[in-house]
């Protein structure tokens, strides 16, 4: 197939407007380029080609496809495959490479207002502690639940903290739910007895806010507010970030910014506080709550951004020896895989390599 031809499939197949003979065509064009050009053998690829296929842009599993933005769309495409095949097929470990880090797991620290510190992934099921009108409860593996049982005994603040390599969920005394992503901490009281709910965030959380148009809900991060009444929304706030993103998916929300600029967001917008201000986008809501849904959706981010993203998943140390290519990461990658099998595919690009020595991990062009 012609260039151009390939760019028209391929946009096509991205938007989900390819009919069923262009994807035929298209996936007859992804195995002659790669028994050409990747040293696979043709019948590895045909092998692995059905897998291939449904790791492609615009399907939702948790095979990895991923590829940094070239100039041409056929380039694009045979990244996309060759890494596809590299990671469904068995793969020799990375050069260097010793030990396996696996992805990150359920574990929290809910810390009460007298203190005391509770391992989340080390207590059972069941009651963790009782308080006056509310009783806490561990509802299987990964999640905490108040139970209001009678009149507050006042405003008490909880806290749950998750670790590198850490999540957890917490459903409210109000209903409201909240997903925690790595190395964030939430706190929020015991019982919402004012005329405001009022809670506090660092790193990431994405929160289903019950509805309750008397008594808004409001959350608080370094520089910056969100009042809802009830919706769906993600806040991305880590303080080794450059902005802090809001992600709206469902409702209104208000976004303010500590020096009085004031937001009104619509489903499927993102407001974005930086040093520039405060300013609203239209969000890639896929990406915005990949992390919640199981996995890592990359929309041309820098490599800088990707690393630090999986530094907080597998709690590893990044380093960089040399300046790293500039170029736009584009993919979709299960949270469920072992840090090896993520590093051999962003390899596969041949923009950058890696060392791995225990839990450091040394980026290289």
């Amino acid at each position: 197939m012609e260039t151009e031809e390939i760019e028209m499939l391929f946009k096509k197949y991205h938007e989900g407007r390819c009919s069923d003979e262009e994807k035929v065509l298209l996936e007859t064009w992804y195995l002659q380029y790669n028994e050409n050009d990747t040293g696979l053998s043709p019948d590895r690829v045909r092998t692995a080609r059905g897998q291939v296929f449904r790791t492609l842009p615009g399907n939702h599993n948790e095979f990895l496809k991923i590829g940094f933005r070239l100039a041409a769309a056929a380039a694009v495409i045979g990244v996309l495959i060759t890494i596809a095949v590299k990671l469904w097929l068995p793969q020799p470990p990375l050069t260097g490479y010793k030990a396996d880090i696996s992805p990150g797991t359920n574990k929290a620290v809910l810390t009460l207002s007298d203190g005391k510190r509770i391992s989340l992934n080390d207590a059972s099921s069941g009651r963790l502690a009782v308080r006056p009108g509310v009783r806490i409860v561990k509802k299987g593996s990964g999640e905490i639940i108040y139970l209001v049982t009678g009149k507050p005994g006042g405003i008490r603040p909880n806290n749950v903290t998750t670790p590198n390599g850490g999540q957890w969920r917490v459903v409210l005394p109000d209903g409201t739910k909240v997903w925690l992503n790595a190395a964030s901490s939430f706190t929020y009281p015991t019982s919402f007895a004012g005329p405001v709910r009022v809670v506090q965030l660092s790193g990431e959380a994405y929160l289903e806010v019950a509805k309750d148009k008397r008594h808004p809900f409001i959350v608080k991060t370094r520089q910056q507010q969100v009042e809802v009444l009830g919706t769906h929304f993600n806040i991305n706030a880590y303080p080794n970030e450059l902005s802090i993103r809001t992600t709206l998916a469902e409702g209104r929300v208000k976004v303010s910014g500590s020096t009085g600029q004031t937001r009104i967001l619509a489903p499927g917008q993102q407001a974005v506080l930086s040093g520039e201000g405060l300013t609203v986008v239209e969000a890639d809501v896929e990406e915005a709550l990949a992390w919640k849904n199981g996995y890592f959706r990359f929309n041309d981010e820098r490599i800088q951004s990707v690393m630090r993203k999986l530094s907080r998943w597998y709690n590893i140390d990044v380093q960089y020896s040399s300046a790293v290519s500039p170029n736009g990461l584009n993919g979709k990658i299960s949270r469920y895989k072992n840090i090896s099998q993520v590093l051999n595919a962003l390899e596969a690009t041949k923009m950058v390599h890696f060392k791995m020595e225990g839990r450091r991990v040394t980026v290289m062009q």
